[in-house]
């Protein structure tokens, strides 16, 4: 069983899409959030009951509506709701890509990254794209990735985050094993005021290269290569620790 999720919630599109592809190769259950969960990062929910809505459709049981984040479902579906452990968990397919330092706030690779704390292989998936909603492409390129990951397996820990530029297949370039890149996404805030005269701040903003280095994620895809990165949940800066012991602190 292949359990997937994603941060765009239950009645995404780009989760319909690789469902409907995905389900030609495994048996498939989806295990998302009821609603938009997009950018919460790892968030776990501790202070509200978690509630499971079991959807069936046109008479078919699909999954499983989670009234929590992308890293609640996943556990919610390991430890709950499959009698087994899944073989896999795909989170996505992403409305807009999770490139740079953006994978730290995607709730999309938090998915992923829970699974594979938890010791299921796993894959993030993402359309670099927040308007087109053509994700057969990308569908297609992760059902056809699945038997490779079966086979090879991944190491502990370790989840894939792809990225799929959202043009189509002819002009797709190839795919590269990348590095996740230091762009970010450069913040704007409106200023607006409400009917009752409040002040409020709406967040916008726009990815930024500013790639040094070759074959990062950001410079892949915006050369339309499919980007296929391999993250871990370590942030230890290992450079960095013996000379932090050496630091003369008190106590």
């Amino acid at each position: 069983m292949i359990v997937l999720t994603n941060d765009d919630g239950f009645n995404a599109p780009g989760l319909r899409a690789l469902r409907e592809e995905v389900s030609k190769i495994a048996d498939v259950v989806l295990v998302a959030p009821e609603t938009e969960q997009s950018a919460v990062g790892h968030a776990i929910t501790l202070s509200l009951p978690l509630k499971v809505r079991k959807v069936v459709e046109q008479g078919e049981f699909i999954g499983y509506a989670i009234n929590g984040t992308p890293a609640d479902c996943v556990k919610m579906a390991i430890s709950v709701l499959l009698d087994d452990p899944p073989e896999m968990v795909i989170s996505g397919i992403n409305q807009g890509g999770n490139l740079g330092t953006c994978v730290i706030y995607s709730g999309t690779a938090s998915a992923a990254t829970e699974a594979a704390i938890m010791g299921v292989p796993a894959l993030a998936v993402s359309l670099d794209s927040f308007t087109v909603q053509d994700f057969s492409f990308a569908a297609s390129f992760v059902r056809q990735l699945v038997p490779t990951v079966r086979k090879k397996g991944l190491p502990e820990g370790v989840s894939l985050n792809i990225n799929v530029p959202a043009v189509s297949k002819e002009k797709i370039q190839g795919v590269k094993v990348t590095r996740q890149g230091k762009s970010r996404v450069i913040e704007k805030f409106h200023k607006r005021t409400d009917p009752r005269d409040n002040t409020y701040y709406w967040m916008a903003g726009e990815m930024v290269l500013s790639e040094s280095e070759e074959e990062t994620d950001c410079e892949m895809v915006n050369e339309n290569y499919v980007s296929i990165t391999p993250i871990h949940y370590d942030l230890t800066h290992y450079p960095m620790l013996e000379t932090l012991k050496e630091w003369d602190i008190e106590y």
